[in-house]
């Protein structure tokens, strides 16, 4: 069905997914490749490990190779550095997939950059960015996990301070995992699950990685994260996630919300929300409008739609404006789920006028963590991965708004009077952007099957 087929006027144009971008991130594939670079100095002798590193066969042309280049190409990081002790030669393009110069003098420079792109080569001349078809940025190596940073030269130490922070938050034993993810890939094709089958299965393994950066992939790792999502498959595994908008701005979304989102196949969102708050969704997951202005207007025509999209195995994220005491008919929506069988969980938004007062920079007079719990499953053992995918875990803990004493203390007595499983809707979150939003014109909650089956058809 197109985006208007009911003759209403179409939503107001959306804002683009991706702003504007000072240059693209781009990773290139050099292994077995042949790389130039001309000139002398530590930066060439910089540049040189790093093509090496990448797998390129590196050609250095330099008359006096200084020490650092001698060093380097003795001692290759990964393939061949050949110093050449002459000047560079326009015939030295051919075949090359990029060519970096380092030069003092700038007539060099420019002749260099222009032979390069004369040859189709893309060329770098090291900090000469008129010369410089791409850009080398700070680099986070956890092989094959590997994270760029460019400040398009604005600002390289900055940069450089925000490489320095990340190699502190990414464990290095990520690698081992991206590494087993690389192994594992083609036994999960070939495994005959469907696309969203897989995609479960990569984010229990992602879930399992994260929580143990440090442990040794195995084979038994594989075989317990494949079978828990094969049991959650067989089980139905949709499931309806609520998440609070709060006051609507995407900056005070929930890091549980964000996680919602960036997990769903679906997500229903109130139409009078900014397309803003779903630009932490992923690109694949279906947006529908949801109020006044969608397809579904009737409450129990947006309780159906959620029950049919769950049970066909979707994960359907609600996005709905307001905080975790504004959720306009969650209760109504909860009951449905549950009637229905279906797994359900609630990410409370941030209180409307709090969060407006945060917007607003007003000074906070204490802090209140509002927190839910829940438990999951249960093991006996932490020691494999099936271990650590049921455990019991407390889920969507602790939001942070401003209160005052009074509000402190009714909130420590809230949080201390709550143990145990819980009855109350379980805690996840997520969000993100979507151009993909349809409006729909009204129809009876029974269509709400048929319009789950078009909506996941590409999920």
């Amino acid at each position: 069905m197109s985006a208007v087929e009911d003759g209403r006027d179409p939503s107001p144009a959306l804002p683009p997914r991706m702003q504007a971008l000072a240059r693209l991130p781009i990773f290139l594939a050099l292994d077995g490749k042949r790389a130039v670079i001309a000139g002398n100095g530590a930066p060439v002798a910089w540049k040189a490990e790093l093509l090496s590193a990448a797998g390129a066969h590196v050609a250095v042309f330099a008359e006096l190779p200084c020490e650092e280049l001698r060093a380097v190409a003795a001692q290759a990081a990964r393939a061949t550095i050949v110093l050449q002790q002459r000047p560079w030669r326009i015939e030295d393009f051919a075949d090359a997939a990029v060519a970096v110069g380092g030069f003092d003098d700038e007539a060099e420079a420019e002749r260099f950059a222009g032979a390069a792109r004369a040859a189709g080569v893309p060329v770098n001349v090291i900090d000469r960015p008129a010369y410089c078809d791409f850009s080398f940025g700070a680099i986070v190596n956890r092989s094959p996990l590997v994270i760029g940073i460019s400040t398009d030269g604005a600002a390289p130490v900055f940069g450089q301070a925000i490489r320095s922070r990340l190699e502190a938050m990414i464990p290095r034993g990520f690698a081992r995992w991206a590494e087993a993810a690389r192994h594992w890939r083609k036994a999960v094709q070939s495994s005959g699950l469907s696309s969203s089958g897989r995609r479960r299965f990569w984010r229990a393994f992602a879930a399992f990685a994260v929580s143990n950066p440090e442990r040794e992939p195995a084979s038994s790792d594989f075989d317990a994260i494949l079978s828990a999502k094969d049991q959650a498959t067989a089980a139905g595994a949709g499931s309806v996630t609520l998440v609070g908008a709060g006051p609507g701005d995407p900056e005070l979304l929930t890091l549980r919300a964000v996680r919602a989102l960036q997990s769903a196949d679906i997500i229903l969102i109130d139409d009078h929300l900014s397309p803003d708050m779903l630009d932490f969704a992923r690109r694949e997951a279906k947006t529908v409008l949801v109020g006044k202005a969608g397809r579904f207007c009737q409450q129990d025509e947006i309780n159906a739609l959620m029950v049919a999209l769950a049970r066909a195995g979707g994960r359907v994220v609600r996005l709905k404006g307001g905080g975790s005491s504004m959720f306009g008919r969650a209760a109504e929506e909860i009951a449905a789920c549950r009637g229905a069988g279906l797994a359900v969980e609630v990410v409370p938004g941030v209180t409307v006028g709090r969060g407006r007062a945060s917007a607003q920079r007003a000074k906070p007079r204490g802090i209140i963590a509002s927190s839910l719990l829940r438990i999951a499953g249960s093991a006996t053992s932490t020691h494999s991965a099936s271990a650590a995918i049921n455990k019991p875990r407390l889920i969507g803990r602790s939001r942070k708004i401003a209160g005052s004493p009074l509000e402190i203390r009714m909130a420590r007595r809230r949080f201390s009077s709550i143990s145990g499983p819980s009855t109350k809707p379980r805690i996840s979150g997520a969000a993100s952007h979507s151009s993909r939003v349809k409006t729909y014109p009204s129809t009876p909650k029974n269509a709400a099957n048929s319009t789950a089956a078009e909506l996941l058809l590409t999920v």
